[in-house]
């Protein structure tokens, strides 16, 4: 099987849905004060620095930040990871009592959203937990549905979508990869 890439997203439409991601947080939270902004590592981490920018300069104060590594807390350590790679967390302030929005890349079957609720409750109790994504490919097996979205996507079975960023890959885009079948 020769996979088929096809750019959903170049690097100009991803920056307009970021844009557009940003503005949305602000609108539907009043108060900035209260925003902790949680990206979730690897790519969730980017995608929130991103959005961090946006927001400080929208709001004219800083927004609280920090990033979340979720190794120990996905139901599929055991099976998935032979030997974790940690990132570390960094939340350095008290989320209790936040509105914490949590940024990753992309949404699939809600189980790395499940496993940074489960570790982020660690740290705190916020007021509330919203959740922002680049992509919503669809197929979860959680009852989770984003707050903010950047595209939909939808997926069938053996598709892939693909996020690049800059700051790790040296481009962005945002690909749809599907397995083709060789006859």
């Amino acid at each position: 099987m020769k996979p088929i890439k096809n750019e959903i997203l170049n690097e100009t439409k991803i920056a307009k849905s970021i844009i557009r991601l940003s503005h949305e947080i602000i609108e539907k939270n009043n108060n900035t004060d209260e925003i902790y902004l949680v990206g979730i590592i690897t790519r969730g981490k980017t995608l929130a620095q991103r959005i961090h920018k946006n927001l400080t300069n929208i709001a004219g104060n800083n927004i609280s930040y920090g990033t979340i590594d979720i190794t120990f807390h996905r139901d599929d350590y055991f099976t998935r990871l032979k030997t974790p790679k940690l990132n570390g967390t960094n939340i350095d302030e008290s989320i209790d009592g936040k509105t914490v929005i949590l940024v990753d890349d992309v949404l699939y079957t809600g189980r790395t959203i499940r496993a940074a609720i489960d570790s982020l409750l660690s740290f705190g109790r916020p007021k509330s937990i919203q959740l922002a994504v680049l992509v919503d490919r669809g197929h979860r097996e959680l009852p989770i549905r984003p707050d903010y979205v950047g595209k939909n996507i939808p997926t069938h079975e053996g598709e892939h979508v693909e996020v690049l960023f800059k700051e790790i890959d040296s481009q962005d885009s945002i690909c749809l990869i599907r397995n083709k079948i060789e006859k």
